[in-house]
């Protein structure tokens, strides 16, 4: 069917599909000229640095995505990860800050992150919610939660481990940067060379062809938000490690930056869908541009504008490539 469609229509959609990677190529260009400092192998490991934990939500992002279809609103989508993220932060410094121990805390902390993961699982793969809409909703309660657990306050953490993960370097490349490689590669194979990820995969391309197989999508789409869980459990190790403790706030800028990452490394694919290795290269480019924009001197504030501008332009454009292969 695709020999039938005009080589200049072809050639159109393939623009659509591509353009938000454009836009972002033409915006590091641009900072590039602006900041000739940022051009370096310097800011190239800053950026991999501060992209950790979004590179790590990302990857959970794009775990509920396969698992549960690419429909914004009523397929594979789970918002609260940032939230769990922040929960398992909070969770830890508190522990930590109270000199408990460090098994304990990383204890407490995988049951909150797995709990929400399993409220998540339970309201939208028997329950029937919208993954959106409870998500949500998950999001601003697991907030809630962490702000009673940490009183809204900042917490410094300075426990050797955080500190390694941190500071320390191997042959030369940060510890946090191999820790995330390994995860990363990990749920690679996961999702694509196993017979589980491969099952996962076939409920969110089509829940009823997947079904008639004798596939339970349900179940694949639950095990996916407690999968997504457990990345916000490992991000949050990051969170800490990046900002030296645990801080109110930080929730709502990773959010963005997950969805616009997640939706942006969709054009990376040739089908134009959520991948993993897409969504990953999409952390790191949202994080380039952040980086960027901080060494220009553009206000903090102006930068949730225009991550918001750019979800809007990600997400349109996504909506006009799978329109023209309708």
């Amino acid at each position: 069917m695709s020999a039938t469609i005009p080589p200049r229509r072809r050639a159109l959609e393939q623009l659509v599909g591509f353009a938000p990677v454009l836009i972002f190529a033409g915006m590091l260009v641009h900072i590039g000229i602006q900041a000739p400092g940022f051009v370096s192998l310097l800011t190239l490991g800053l950026v991999l640095e501060q992209s950790l934990p979004v590179v790590l939500v990302c990857i959970g992002m794009s775990i509920v995505v396969m698992a549960g279809g690419e429909d914004v609103v009523a397929g594979g989508i789970d918002l609260s990860i940032p939230a769990t993220t922040v929960l398992a932060a909070g969770i830890l410094a508190q522990w930590l800050a109270a000199d408990g121990g460090f098994v304990m805390a990383c204890l407490l902390a995988l049951g909150a992150a797995l709990l929400v993961g399993a409220t998540n699982a339970a309201l939208v793969a028997w329950i029937g919610l919208t993954p959106l809409l409870a998500s949500l909703a998950m999001f601003g309660a697991v907030v809630g939660v962490n702000n009673m657990v940490t009183a809204s306050r900042r917490i410094n953490v300075d426990h050797p481990i955080i500190l390694w993960l941190r500071d320390a370097e191997i042959a030369g490349i940060a510890v946090g940067i191999l820790c995330v490689a390994a995860f990363g590669l990990a749920a690679y194979h996961l999702l694509h060379r196993t017979r589980f990820g491969l099952h996962l995969q076939a409920g969110g391309g089509s829940v009823e062809a997947a079904e008639m197989v004798g596939l339970s999508a349900r179940r694949h789409l639950a095990i996916a938000f407690l999968l997504a869980a457990l990345t916000g459990f490992i991000a949050g190790f990051f969170v800490l490690a990046r900002g030296s403790g645990s801080s109110p706030g930080v929730e709502d800028n990773l959010m963005l930056e997950m969805v616009l990452a997640t939706y942006l490394g969709a054009a990376f694919s040739p089908r134009r869908v959520v991948t993993l290795w897409g969504a990953v290269l999409g952390a790191l480019l949202v994080g380039a541009i952040t980086i960027g924009f901080k060494s220009m001197g553009v206000n903090v504030f102006w930068l949730g504008l225009i991550k918001g501008a750019l979800i809007l332009t990600v997400v349109a454009f996504a909506a006009l490539a799978k329109r023209g292969r309708a």
